[in-house]
């Protein structure tokens, strides 16, 4: 695949720079071949009210309420697919979710924290009501009370995605590309930017991405919205004095 002919690339041109530092070779032939993967740009991509909406009622239909837990704490969190299912109750604190996390960031494995925000209160109550197996202490169960593994959770939430036709339609080809369970952490982001007065720099930390994205994300989701509403708004008070208006034209004559 594209994907995986990227990787091969990546690793070859990895592979011939460790062989030039130490004089075997001249020059890394591998040094600008350009990529073939082409979703690899997800930046404003999101999962939509509507989008959860959809996989609600897929889920439902299909019986797989407990795949709907993960989307709605990952909405919640930002939180990546292996951290979400290892997500434990001893990690939830009482003002932020505080977990190192499983994925390296450059070669580091970050120290994450996550702010509660309301939303994400009530839905913990609820979850901690989930019937489990003794001893399972993970903040997400699967139908039989297990903790899921990450793969198990992905496969499931795949398959209800595509049941439900959740796609990323590109503005200027009309291409459609799946949603992935990663998008969801943008949705996060847009609440974050929404609901709170927090800086893009101080998001931007929290989901450890550029405060440029943020912004994007921002301009995209957040801004455009309320600049739609408020011309709304203003047509709707323009609406309404013209009717007034009217109404005291009749009357004075």
């Amino acid at each position: 695949t594209p994907r995986r002919a990227d990787i091969g690339v990546m690793l070859l041109r990895q592979l011939r720079m460790f062989a030039r530092l130490r004089g075997k070779i001249a020059i890394n032939v591998a040094d600008g071949i350009p990529t073939l993967y082409k979703g690899g740009d997800r930046a404003e991509i999101i999962w939509t009210d509507d989008d959860i909406q959809a996989f609600t009622a897929a889920a439902v239909k299909l019986e797989r309420h407990q795949v709907v837990d993960g989307l709605r704490l990952a909405s919640l969190t930002g939180l990546r697919r292996a951290d979400l299912v290892s997500l434990t109750w001893q990690q939830v604190g009482e003002f932020a979710i505080i977990k190192k996390a499983l994925k390296a960031s450059k070669k580091r494995r970050r120290r994450m924290t996550m702010p509660r925000i309301p939303e994400l209160d009530s839905l913990l109550e609820e979850l901690r009501h989930r019937p489990r197996k003794p001893g399972v202490e993970t903040v997400l169960v699967n139908s039989k009370g297990n903790s899921w593994s990450g793969d198990g959770y992905g496969g499931s939430f795949n398959r209800i995605r595509d049941a439900a036709h959740i796609v990323h339609t590109d503005d200027e080809t009309g291409e459609e590309r799946p949603k992935h369970l990663h998008d969801v952490r943008g949705t996060f982001c847009t609440k974050l930017c929404s609901e709170t007065d927090l800086t893009n720099k101080e998001i931007a930390d929290i989901m450890a991405w550029s405060p440029d994205r943020v912004e994007n994300i921002r301009r995209v989701y957040v801004d455009d919205a309320r600049i739609v509403v408020a011309i709304g708004e203003r047509i709707a008070a323009s609406s309404v004095n013209r009717s007034v208006n009217q109404r005291r034209g009749r009357d004075g004559k």
